[in-house]
């Protein structure tokens, strides 16, 4: 079935977030107890303010600071850009004029994207007053006529049980990924304390690239060779 896809109308992304604060002590006393009461089961023992660290997974508490996305190109190689930086409402403008200057049929695809990045990003925009490229919104379409592709859900293989990381999609499909000096869980610090924002967007930058070289895996294709994948300056 993926065969049927025409790579070229593919756009791979990922994205980065962290909490909109640096530390809790700056959120407002409101939003302070709205977000107790939105992690009162995922926190345990855990007090609001230890838990804070985490609030970049949700779109009420976190921002983006990187959007990074690639396209296959027709010498069979793959193009990686990314909309990075500190102003979220800048950035997502950004990217909805990139959006809405493409093929209103283009094809976005994402790991566990239908779950995390598209609708994170979709909350953003809204939150700024950005209108919605027709990409990504949804509203009255019915399911088969959304054009979003996730490599997680379609490693499930109709399976609803759990959760499978790129990085272990990446290792079992021999899909070569450099070590990354950092993780998904230290975004955030790296963010915020390192002040490490091109760390960060080199890091989603290569997400995007396992994500491309993933759905060349489902589809029975080989990979990209490293040497045809190019990383364009924003």
């Amino acid at each position: 079935m993926l065969e049927n896809y025409d790579l070229h109308n593919i756009m791979v992304i990922d994205i980065e977030t962290v909490p909109q604060y640096s530390s809790f002590d700056q959120v407002s006393p409101v939003l302070q107890k709205l977000w107790a009461a939105k992690t009162q089961y995922q926190r345990k023992e855990l007090t609001p303010e230890e838990f804070y660290s985490n609030a970049g997974i949700w779109a009420e508490f976190g921002k983006i600071i990187c959007i990074s996305v690639g396209m296959y190109t027709t010498n069979g190689g793959f193009r990686v850009k990314s909309f990075a930086g500190h102003d979220e409402k800048e950035l997502l403008e950004k990217f909805a004029r990139m959006l809405n200057t493409t093929n209103p049929n283009l094809i976005l695809c994402g790991h566990n994207a239908k779950e995390f990045d598209f609708p994170y990003i979709c909350r953003r925009m809204l939150i700024h007053g950005i209108r919605l490229p027709i990409q990504l919104n949804l509203n009255g379409k019915k399911p088969w006529e959304i054009n979003h592709l996730d490599t997680m859900e379609l490693w499930k293989c109709g399976d609803y049980k759990n959760y499978t990381s790129l990085a272990l999609l990446a290792a079992i499909f021999d899909i070569p990924t450099p070590k990354d000096d950092i993780d998904g869980s230290m975004v955030g610090y790296v963010y915020w304390v390192e002040q490490g924002l091109d760390r960060i967007c080199t890091y989603c930058q290569k997400d995007v690239v396992a994500t491309a070289q993933l759905l060349l895996r489902f589809r029975g294709e080989e990979l990209i060779p490293e040497e045809m994948i190019t990383v364009v300056e924003s």
